[in-house]
């Protein structure tokens, strides 16, 4: 069997905004450290996405020391507080879970607002604030933070290789917005793990990731297409549901490293496969 690294790893301080390319991250509770801690919402809290927005997609963040910068075209860096202090009272929505979170200001709600053309606010999800993972799913009552469901995305070169060879015109990883992207394994091989290791930090699959139209937009442009979704539907498909990737959760924390390696454990949770 060949061996398995660890090649990618990938923040989204903001959910649904640019990601940032990590050398070496912290694996927390809630996921990679700072991962979508923040959320763009309407008046009303509900939140906002590329699926509707894919000029999201566009919304360049950075982090330096305690500072989460936000970049967008036409407008100029905006530099923010990493964890943003304030009461925990606006009322947000994340899909069917309804939460908590800080409104980070004024400035940031009037900077993304002018971006995107409607009002929104920027809120912020402290850590005591952390929605439980579907019970459908968690084994050990899992929290995450305003990811879809789950703490951690892992995808596999491989089976991008795989899906890139079905393609007129391949994609690159980002399309997919994982966490966790691992190099030497067969394509779709991951549908198989239950509990894996990378480094120090042993992680359990907990669900296969349906994927929805986000996969179509051009990370880097904006544009939205018909692919990979349309040619995914085609073999990844399974109860009008489309598959590319799995959602884990971390047994302990840890620093990881791309290079890492990665272990197949012998533990199973197929019961909630």
């Amino acid at each position: 069997m060949s061996t398995i690294t660890l090649s990618g790893l990938f923040v989204y301080p903001v959910k649904g905004a640019r990601g940032i390319t990590l050398d070496r991250a912290q694996a927390t509770s809630l996921g990679i450290e700072h991962d979508r801690r923040f959320m763009i919402v309407d008046p009303d809290g509900e939140f906002l996405t590329q699926r509707e927005h894919p000029e999201m997609a566009l919304i360049e963040t950075t982090i330096e020391g305690e500072a989460l910068i936000l970049g967008a075209k036409g407008h100029g860096p905006l530099r923010l507080p990493l964890r943003p202090e304030g009461p925990t009272n606006r009322r947000v929505r994340v899909w069917s879970d309804k939460c908590s979170a800080v409104f980070v200001g004024d400035e940031a709600a009037a900077y993304l607002s002018d971006y995107l053309g409607r009002r929104v606010e920027l809120v912020y999800m402290p850590a005591d604030a952390a929605r439980r993972v579907d019970g459908r799913y968690a084994r050990r009552k899992e929290r995450v933070a305003f990811a879809d469901g789950f703490p951690f995305l892992l995808t596999s070169e491989g089976s991008l290789a795989d899906l890139n060879a079905r393609l007129a015109e391949g994609v690159p990883m980002d399309r997919f917005r994982p966490n966790l992207v691992v190099r030497g394994a067969p394509p779709w091989g991951e549908d198989a793990w239950t509990s894996l290791s990378i480094g120090s930090v042993v992680f359990h699959s907990r669900k296969a990731c349906s994927r929805c139209s986000v996969i179509t937009v051009d990370q880097a442009t904006g544009a939205r297409g018909q692919d990979p979704l349309a040619t995914l539907a085609t073999f990844r498909a399974r109860a009008n549901r489309v598959y590319f990737g799995w959602n884990l959760v971390a047994e302990e924390e840890g620093e990881l490293r791309v290079g890492d390696a990665v272990t197949l454990l012998a533990r199973s949770y197929d019961e909630a496969r």
